[in-house]
C-alpha cells in the first residue's frame, strides 16, 4: 500500500515540505485505511492544520485538487469498501451530531469549489447542444442518483416535452427498445456505481444514440461510455454521496438549455401557466 504512487509521492517531495505540511503525510501514512475516506476538513482536523492548508497539500502533490488526491489514496488501498466500513472509517464516537451541519456545508462548498475548477466549458457547452438537438432525452438515474434524476426530468420533459427518467432497472429494455442515432442519453453514477447504469450506457452505445455522463470523476466506470463527460466532487465526512454539487450542475444545464430555446421555453410557460390557474394548482 505504501509502496503505490501517491505515497512514493509523498516520500520523494518530503524534504520540501513545510511544517504543516509534514503533519498531514505523517497523520496520513500513520492512518492508510482510514485516512483516504476523511474530508478535507476532517483530515485538517485531525492533521491539525487548517483545512486550506490541505487542499495546497494536494496540489503541491501535482494532484488537480483534494478530491484527485483522495482519490487516489483510496485506490492504493486495492478494493472497494461497503457502506458500513466507509461509516466506521469516517465517523467516530467523539463526533458531535451537532457539528454535523456547520461541517457539511463546508464540505459542500469545497465540493462545489473543486468542481468548478476541473469543469471544462467546451463539454458543458456541447452537453447543452445535444440535448437541444435530441429527438429524445433517456435519463439513468438508479438509487440515489434517481433524485438527480427526477429533478432533470421534471424541468427538460416540462418545457422540451421529450424527457423521459429510466429509475427501474427491470423496465428498461421496453423504455429503449426504439432508442437510435437521434437521441441522447444522460447517465449518472456516483461510487458504489450500479452494474445496470453501465450496462444500459454500453447497450445506447451500439445503438448510436449521444451519451452524457455526470460522474465524480475520471475512474469512475461510467466515463468510456460517456461522449461528454462532466465531473462533480461528491465528498463529504459521512457514508452517503453529497449531491450540491451535481445539483447544481444539472440546474446550469435546465438553465443553459432554457436560455438557448428562449422563444419556445418562454410560449411552452405561458401556455401552462394558463393551465395551472384553471386547475387552481398553486396556493395563492
Amino acid at each position: 500500500m505504501l509502496e503505490s504512487e501517491v505515497y512514493q509521492r509523498m516520500i520523494a517531495k518530503q524534504s520540501k515540505m513545510s511544517k504543516s505540511q509534514k503533519k498531514i503525510a505523517n497523520y496520513l501514512t500513520s492512518h492508510p485505511e482510514t485516512a483516504p475516506f476523511l474530508t478535507a476538513s476532517k483530515l485538517a482536523k485531525y492533521s491539525g492544520v487548517g483545512e486550506a492548508t490541505v487542499v495546497r497539500f494536494a496540489v503541491f502533490l501535482q494532484y488537480s485538487g483534494y478530491p484527485d488526491f483522495q482519490r487516489h489514496l483510496q485506490e492504493a488501498l486495492q478494493r472497494k469498501w461497503t457502506s458500513a466500513e466507509v461509516f466506521a472509517r469516517t465517523t467516530d464516537e467523539n463526533d458531535n451530531p451537532e457539528s454535523a451541519l456547520k461541517e457539511v456545508l463546508s464540505d459542500d462548498i469545497q465540493n462545489l469549489k473543486s468542481t468548478i475548477s476541473q469543469m471544462d466549458e467546451s463539454v458543458f457547452q456541447q452537453t447543452v447542444q445535444d440535448i437541444i438537438n435530441a429527438k429524445r432525452v433517456y435519463i439513468i438515474a438508479y438509487r440515489s442518483a434517481a433524485s438527480l434524476g427526477m429533478f432533470l426530468q421534471f424541468y427538460l420533459d416540462l418545457v422540451l416535452q421529450n424527457t423521459e427518467l429510466v429509475q427501474q432497472a427491470d423496465g428498461v429494455s421496453e423504455h429503449l427498445l426504439d432508442i437510435s442515432d437521434e437521441d441522447v442519453v444522460i447517465g449518472f453514477g456516483f461510487a458504489r456505481y450500479t452494474k445496470r447504469t453501465v450496462e444500459v450506457l454500453k447497450y445506447v452505445k451500439t445503438r448510436g444514440a449521444k451519451t452524457i455522463v455526470i460522474t465524480d470523476h475520471m475512474m469512475s466506470p461510467l466515463v468510456p461510455y460517456g461522449d461528454n463527460t462532466l465531473l462533480a466532487s461528491t465528498e463529504i465526512n459521512s457514508f452517503i454521496d453529497s449531491f450540491a454539487a451535481p445539483f447544481s450542475i444539472v440546474s446550469a444545464i435546465i438553465t443553459a438549455v432554457t436560455r438557448s430555446e428562449h422563444e419556445k421555453v418562454e410560449k411552452r410557460l405561458k401556455q401552462l401557466e394558463g393551465l395551472w390557474g384553471n386547475f387552481d394548482v398553486f396556493q395563492e
